[in-house]
């Protein structure tokens, strides 16, 4: 990094953060900036790149896999006020998609998109107003605008190396194309630090990001064990990530909330609540993804302030899925926990009914079939009701 550019990132994190040059003195909230409002396009390709957006959203509105629950939709966008300010999240248009990989992005023309996967992940709105300030920061500090003049200068510097050829053309050239993966590595950390400013003058608690950060990388741990695989370094880059390491970034969160007077809120209580009618839903989608160890890790995670019927239903599934002898134990425990829980939870009675069929021992068969009859007694539409009722004869 250029000595210029360190010199400027430390003088926006000492802006951003508020930080004391006197010692033991508490430091003060650095109030917002006044909002200039949403850029409109200038030239020719900004106006392109607007048109393409344009035509993006409308593609998002229509999606099959779009969550248009009214209630969680208004949640989302009052967290998003909340965080940044009304005056600055009026412009924004949010939609939430029912996709089970993390991910949430940002469009030029203020269309951001936020997977299912990323908020089923979440344990607080704290942690949702520092993945939505982050994607807002983007959006006020133009960063798609920048970054797609950045890639055309940079392209263009390429294509004119490759034909001037030379000792030097191939260096110049990959010099120039990894330039745009550190600029925008340099945005994504810039976006951190603003999305932590916006979180202190809201009065959430920023270390509840860092935290989030973390536990994403002991999931992704998680999952190399389950898969036999080597685990990520966290704690580097290469020259073609986009994103600064998931390590530097729960560092920023945690530094800037110590630096942050009177620590802040996590408000649990209410994303619990507005999260309580999809989470089911979400962990089955989960399920899907054939992954034994992130998942058992994720569970154990949600399952920290005590084990509810939808986290043990998704946990037995989760063993009954991989079919050891010995999962096949622990998903008939889990099963019936979830059904002193919830007697009526449908799903619970066919899972436990098959985890015992599927144990192939006499002593357990008959129970199995009661277990799958009172399924199809409290569930008699269900899709599978055909194929269960030809287990039972």
């Amino acid at each position: 990094m250029r000595v210029a550019t360190r010199l400027a990132l430390a003088t926006t994190l000492v802006v951003l953060f508020g930080l004391s040059s006197a010692a033991g003195e508490t430091p003060a909230a650095v109030p917002l900036p006044p909002y200039a409002g949403a850029y409109q396009p200038q030239t020719v390709d900004e106006r392109g790149a607007w048109m393409m957006a344009d035509e993006a959203e409308r593609s998002l509105r229509d999606s099959p896999a779009l969550i248009g629950d009214p209630a969680l939709n208004a949640y989302l966008q009052r967290v998003l006020c909340r965080t940044v300010g009304e005056d600055r999240c009026r412009g924004i248009r949010i939609y939430i998609l029912r996709v089970a990989d993390v991910n949430a992005s940002m469009m030029a023309n203020g269309t951001l998109q936020i997977w299912s996967g990323i908020l089923l992940r979440m344990q607080n709105e704290a942690e949702l107003a520092g993945v939505l300030g982050h994607e807002f920061a983007h959006f006020e500090r133009r960063h798609q605008l920048n970054h797609f003049r950045k890639a055309r200068t940079a392209t263009d510097i390429a294509a004119w190396a490759g034909l001037a050829g030379g000792r030097y053309g191939p260096t110049v050239a990959f010099s120039a194309q990894t330039s745009i993966y550190a600029f925008g590595r340099e945005q994504e950390t810039e976006s951190d630090m603003l999305s932590s400013r916006y979180m202190q003058a809201s009065h959430y608690d920023g270390h509840s990001v860092g935290a989030f950060w973390e536990r994403l990388m002991d999931e992704a741990d998680a999952t190399a064990l389950g898969r036999h695989r080597r685990s990520t370094r966290f704690d580097r880059v290469s020259y073609f990530d986009t994103h600064p390491a998931t390590l530097e970034r729960a560092r920023t969160f945690h530094a800037a909330a110590a630096s942050a007077p009177g620590g802040g809120d996590d408000e649990h209580a209410a994303w619990t609540a507005a999260l309580a009618r999809w989470r089911e839903a979400w962990l089955e989608d989960q399920l899907k993804l054939n992954d034994f160890g992130g998942t058992e890790y994720l569970l154990a995670q949600l399952g920290r302030d005590g084990w509810t019927q939808d986290l043990l239903f998704a946990r037995g599934e989760l063993y009954r899925m991989r079919g050891n002898p010995r999962d096949l134990i622990a998903a008939a425990d889990f099963y019936r926990e979830a059904i002193i829980l919830a007697p009526d939870h449908a799903e619970a009675h066919r899972g436990l009914g098959l985890t015992l069929l599927r144990r192939g021992r006499e002593v357990d068969a008959e129970t199995g079939r009661a277990e799958l009859r009172r399924y199809l007694t409290l569930k008699p539409a269900a899709t599978d009701a055909a194929m269960m009722a030809a287990l039972l004869s």
